[in-house]
Formats: C-alpha cells, sequence, structure tokens
C-alpha cells in the first residue's frame, strides 16, 4: 500500500501569533492520524519567519503523547546545525517513548541566514554532514557512538535509552545535490525528495539514488520518499485559485530565505547544483518560476488529484508521499478541510497506487 503522511512547516502566519501557529499545526498532526494517515513529518528551521521549529524531535516527543499509532518523522534533522551525539540520544528516547514510531530523516541545509548563526560556513557541510551521519546510523543500531573525524571526534559512549529495535526501513535522506543521492545511498536509507520540478524531470536523478542503492547493497533500492504542497476542494477552480496563490506566496518564501536566485552558490564546493538552478531563476523571472513550481504541485478536486498521483506513480514506479498541506499562510480552516476531503475522497483509492520496486542496474 502507498504510504501517505503529512509535513508540517510552522512558517510565521500572519494573523497569527507564533504559539496560536503552533498549536494550529499540532492540532493539524493530531487530527491526521484520526483521518487515516500514515506519517507526520516535523522541519528544523531557525532563526527567520519562514520556519519557527528548531527542535523538531522534541516537538515529536510532545506528537507521541498526543497520538498512538501515526508515524513520527522528522524532515529533517539537519546534521551540520547538531551534535552527532544529542540526535542520537533524542533519537533513541523519542523511539522509545513512542513505541518504535520514529522515522529518522537527516538532512545538511542550505540558507546562509541559518548557517551563520551558528558560525558554520557553507563550505563545510559536505564534510559535517558525511562525518555525522554513519556516525548516528551506526549509534542507532548498537547504541555506542563513537567517532574519529575532524568535526565530531567522539570518545566511545554507550547511549541511554538503549535502542529498541532497528532503524533499518525508517532512515532517510533528504537529498538533491549528487553528493547528497551518493550518501542517501550508501547509507541505506530512502531518498526524500522535495518536488521543485516535474517528476519526470527529476527521473534521472531518482535513478542514480536506485542504480547507487543496488550497487552498494546488493538489493532493490526502497521508495522514494516524495514532499510535496497539495490543496484539495470539490471546487475544481476554487481549488486552482486558492492553490496557486498559497503556493507562489511559499515559493517566494523559499526563494527569500534559501537565496535561491542568488550567485554565492556558484562559489561553494558541493552546491553545484543549486548554482544552476539559481541561474535558471534568473533568466526565467521569478514569477516564472513561482508558477511552474505551483503545477508540480498537487491540487483540485479529488479526482484530479487522484489522476496526478496515479501519474507519478506511472513514472516514478515505486514511492511514498508526503503532503504539505499549510502553507503560503493559508488559513488553517482551509488547510484543515482539504486534508478531511482527501482523507476522505483519495486517500482510500490512492493507497492501492504504490508502484512496484524497480531495478535499474540490469
Amino acid at each position: 500500500m502507498l504510504h501517505i503522511g503529512i509535513n508540517l512547516g510552522f512558517a510565521a502566519h500572519p494573523e497569527l501569533s507564533d504559539g496560536d501557529m503552533y498549536h494550529s499545526e499540532l492540532d493539524l498532526a493530531v487530527r491526521a492520524e484520526t483521518l487515516g494517515y500514515d506519517s507526520v513529518w516535523l522541519v528544523e528551521h531557525h532563526f527567520t519567519d519562514y520556519s519557527l521549529c528548531p527542535d523538531n524531535l522534541l516537538l515529536l516527543a510532545h506528537l507521541a503523547a498526543r497520538t498512538s499509532r501515526i508515524k513520527l518523522g522528522t524532515a529533517a534533522v539537519i546534521l551540520p546545525w547538531n551534535s552527532p551525539l544529542r540526535v542520537a540520544e533524542k533519537a533513541l528516547m523519542v523511539d522509545v517513548v513512542s513505541r518504535g514510531r520514529l522515522l529518522l530523516g537527516i538532512g545538511r541545509g542550505l540558507s546562509r541566514r541559518e548557517y551563520e548563526p551558528f558560525r558554520i560556513p557553507l563550505e563545510e557541510t559536505r564534510d559535517r554532514f558525511d562525518e555525522a551521519a554513519p556516525m548516528i546510523f551506526e549509534a542507532l543500531e548498537t547504541g555506542i557512538i563513537e567517532g574519529a573525524g575532524p568535526f565530531y571526534p567522539q570518545p566511545s559512549a554507550q547511549l541511554r535509552p538503549r535502542p529498541r529495535g532497528s532503524f533499518h526501513g525508517r532512515r532517510y535522506c533528504v537529498a538533491g545535490s549528487p553528493d547528497s543521492v551518493v550518501m542517501a545511498a550508501k547509507l541505506r536509507a530512502k531518498m526524500m525528495s522535495f518536488i521543485v520540478k516535474p517528476v519526470p524531470d527529476l527521473m534521472p536523478t531518482f535513478n542514480r539514488y536506485r542504480e547507487l542503492y543496488e550497487t552498494e547493497h546488493g538489493e532493490l533500492a526502497p521508495p522514494i520518499a516524495l514532499n510535496v504542497n497539495m490543496y484539495c476542494h470539490s471546487d475544481d477552480e476554487l481549488a486552482r485559485q486558492r492553490h496557486f496563490e498559497y503556493v507562489n506566496r511559499f515559493f517566494m518564501s523559499n526563494v527569500e530565505h534559501y537565496e535561491m536566485a542568488g550567485e554565492h552558490f556558484a562559489a561553494i564546493r558541493g552546491h553545484e547544483r543549486y548554482a544552476a538552478n539559481a541561474a535558471y531563476f534568473r533568466e526565467i523571472g521569478l514569477e516564472k518560476a513561482a508558477d511552474n513550481y505551483a503545477a508540480t504541485a498537487l491540487w483540485g478536486n479529488p479526482k484530479r488529484i487522484l489522476g496526478q498521483i496515479e501519474a507519478i506513480r506511472d513514472v516514478l514506479g515505486d514511492f511514498e508521499l508526503t503532503l504539505a498541506p499549510s502553507f503560503g499562510g493559508m488559513p488553517y480552516d482551509q488547510a484543515s478541510a482539504s486534508l478531511e476531503l482527501f482523507a476522505r475522497e483519495v486517500l482510500p483509492k490512492a493507497r492501492g497506487l504504490r508502484g512496484k520496486p524497480v531495478a535499474v542496474t540490469a
């Protein structure tokens, strides 16, 4: 069955206090379990209105107490901003208190606005991530963390609580750049992708991950985990209007936060893909780029959205789907109604749309 979850971004809301926004997001998470979604994922971001969620594992511990079934995911823990030892400890703790419901997603981050207060240059992010990730995943299996690298020299230490079970099948890695795709495969993690282009345009990246995974581990790669904005309404035209309004706002907040049209990526090792994207945005203009981004998301009445998911399955094969239901200052009553309509009229049918595992090395 197709695994379908939701991803919450905790962006500052123009009409709400930070506290009211937090409780609205958390209420969506709790409601998602009642509606039958498989997982809820929380981001990690710092310092700006773009997102106000500096510790997703802390919030997942809170949700563990308010839910009983739904899986609890990080999308993602940004490793260069965190001590590997503390990530491993907190992950084990959340997994224990949730009775094995944690899905651990990791990433390396991109925004200078976040890295500068941490006093970490972007030039170090690749090496820091590549050093920390294997330490953490190994510790989650053995209960012991150690490392001899230059950034995180770690004497062998036993972690408590001990692991309650293996994290194989529960490892996720945000991957877009070529180096991140290599690491996702090497770490035996599911590749998590935030969709910014039509899925057919991303297939070379997805197939590269599958090829590397098969070669490294001698088995087919797990499902690709897609994160995508979604707005569902019975009135197809109203859905289109609202979706494009809010997703365009969300896209522009991404451009500002990550400086996605900036020229600085070209001078940073490991950021070549982002430099190319920035050049593309400057070439076509941000308004056109925003419309292109909105068109890649899921929107419309239930029939249209089900067809969009089926089209993804036909191109991609095996995948998981995570929906972002609240974005761009969308009122929470609209986000909640969208989630409920999707759960009632799309979710039961969409579960049968999971594709077959894909072999590429043959």
